[in-house]
């Protein structure tokens, strides 16, 4: 193609990926993990929906507190502190977007390296409450790069609802 010829965004990317940008498909880090708690929907979600609780159950959270609005209300934001690589404290200030008592709560990471949403969502079951968490990142600049290691974390944060188990069945 000479002069003034138009290329499509996808031979764009393939001849000069570094000044394209991401690609409409760009891969996104998911992690999800499901249990279940004896303990009503109720009851699960006002502990999770109540971010204080955090340190209860999340190992890596070093301190928490409630930044503004009301707890557990949608547009609330928790300032946190979280243990990142070699234990240095990092930023993970989040926002409950969604709060539907016993159903769904749904929030976003706001400070730090990493911003997931995650969402967890409730089903009663006749033993108790059935509790799916999901966290979704994608990833930029150079968390691209970091993409193993940034699953093993959504992982492992995932993998912390049997701690979740354990404080609120304890």
């Amino acid at each position: 193609m000479g002069p003034g010829a138009t290329y499509s965004d996808d031979t764009i990317r393939q001849l000069h990926p570094r000044i394209a940008g991401p690609s409409k498909g760009a891969a996104v880090a998911h992690a999800e993990n499901e249990i279940t708690i004896s303990r009503s929907p109720e009851d699960v979600y006002a502990f999770l929906a109540d971010g204080l609780n955090n340190r209860k159950w999340r190992a890596g959270v070093q301190s928490i507190s409630l930044k503004s609005g009301a707890a557990g209300a949608v547009g609330s934001v928790y300032r946190q502190t979280l243990s990142g690589p070699g234990g240095r404290a990092i930023d993970g200030d989040y926002e409950i977007t969604t709060a539907e008592p016993g159903r769904l709560l749904a929030f976003q990471v706001v400070a730090g390296p990493a911003r997931p949403s995650g969402e967890y969502h409730f089903g009663q079951l006749p033993e108790g409450t059935r509790v799916r968490f999901t966290l979704d990142l994608q990833p930029k600049g150079l968390m691209k790069i970091m993409g193993p290691m940034v699953q093993r974390t959504m992982d492992a944060e995932v993998a912390q609802l049997a701690r979740l188990k354990a404080v609120l069945e304890g």
